[in-house]
């Protein structure tokens, strides 16, 4: 993509093409044709990475895409631009109003994969900073971006929550990619990706253990 001169869109471009971010020194109202712009960007994204899912049955939230793009954008500003913005917050990082399935956490996910380094640079200047628990709480309702990041995630039922063949599947990739051990070694999902290697368990992944998985 062009640079468009909208700080919002020209953020989202450049940490999807050389994950990196622009801080701007203020944070700018984010106009309607902004929104529209960011969901027909991160639709065209949506249908890249779908070719990957292996399946044409989910198709992209644009609402959503555009949710998770703002939440980015504005805790990646809130970094930096803190003057009067405490009274702002629950505006510039609304909670998830949207219906939670497969189509949603995977359209977010094409902006919330990069909370987790916001996150991380919030915690090394304030780790106080009221912020962080906010941003937290998002990741852990999508949390399939935040695997590598340590969350709290204890209370899931992890046998419903991949129970979709295609996210089943982006899930345990992510995994085995980010060598995610917390996660790896939840019996469930142990059991899961020992029966993905199989035989060639130590080619994938050699450091892993087998936890005891029971009956």
């Amino acid at each position: 993509m062009m640079e468009t001169k909208s700080p919002f869109l020209d953020t989202l471009f450049l940490l999807r093409k050389d994950e990196c971010i622009t801080i701007f020194t203020d944070i700018q109202e984010i106009s309607q044709k902004e929104e529209q712009d960011a969901a027909d960007y991160f639709e065209s994204e949506f249908e890249k990475e779908r070719l990957e899912f292996l399946s044409d049955q989910i198709s992209c939230d644009r609402e959503t895409t555009v949710w998770a793009a703002k939440i980015l954008y504005h805790s990646a500003q809130l970094y930096l631009v803190r003057k009067n913005t405490a009274k702002d917050l629950q505006k510039l990082i609304p909670e998830f109003k949207g219906k939670r399935d497969i189509s949603s956490l995977l359209s977010a996910d094409l902006s919330l994969r990069f909370l987790p380094q916001v996150i991380s640079a919030l915690q090394n200047a304030d780790p106080e900073d009221s912020l962080i628990k906010m941003l937290e709480n998002i990741l852990a309702q999508f949390h399939y971006s935040a695997i590598g990041f340590d969350l709290d995630l204890e209370k899931i039922n992890w046998k419903e929550e991949l129970k979709d063949k295609t996210y089943r599947k982006l899930y345990l990739e992510r995994i085995v990619e980010k060598k995610a051990y917390q996660l790896a070694e939840i019996p469930y999902i142990n059991e899961l990706l020992i029966a993905e290697f199989g035989m060639y368990k130590d080619v994938f992944w050699k450091e892993l253990k087998i936890m005891n998985h029971g009956n």
